[in-house]
């Protein structure tokens, strides 16, 4: 009996940790980065599928996540980066504005993994100031599809992460919710 209890208290620990840490990465892309995360066209993103069934919104802030995390797992370590920049372009990566599985005639998607850094990064640009920093997160998180490496250890980072979350999210391990409906009001 008290081995079960033990064993119970320690898996609580283990996720009220994980709950603390969830809550700190959350709070931290919020505090900067509340008005992307405000804006019209972010939302938007709720309506398209990454990969598998997960929206490109929460595909972003997974990324955003992760990036955080790797970036304190790297401090540790002495090596710094830049946060609010990393947390921007993370959330920005992906700001393409349309459902890449859609077929559309006008605008073909078939080359989508190549092509969507530099509509994504087009897109930012018009409804925010971007650093350069962050215009390489966005231009450059797609490599080696892109033909240019990332510059910064803050791309370097993001491009790490978003290929993480999306081999978890094409193998069904992260699932999501599905796009939302548009809501059409009479």
């Amino acid at each position: 009996m008290k081995r079960y209890r033990l064993r119970n208290f320690k898996q609580a620990e283990k996720w009220k940790k994980h709950y603390l840490m969830q809550r700190s990465l959350h709070r931290e892309i919020v505090h900067n980065a509340s008005d992307i995360l405000k804006s019209k066209n972010f939302e938007k993103t709720k309506r398209h599928i990454q990969h598998g069934s997960m929206t490109v919104n929460r595909h972003c802030m997974d990324v955003a996540k992760y990036s955080l995390f790797i970036s304190y797992k790297l401090e540790k370590m002495g090596i710094r980066c830049k946060k609010d920049e990393l947390i921007r372009g993370a959330l920005l990566h992906d700001y393409f504005l349309y459902d890449w599985h859609d077929a559309d005639h006008v605008q073909p998607h078939n080359l989508h993994g190549f092509r969507h850094p530099g509509t994504a990064l087009r897109n930012a640009k018009k409804e925010y100031r971007l650093t350069p920093r962050e215009e390489d997160i966005i231009r450059k998180h797609m490599w080696p599809l892109t033909p240019m490496p990332p510059l910064c250890r803050e791309a370097w980072i993001v491009t790490t992460a978003d290929k993480w979350c999306s081999l978890l999210e094409t193998l069904h391990v992260h699932k999501g919710h599905g796009a939302e409906k548009i809501r059409t009001e009479f």
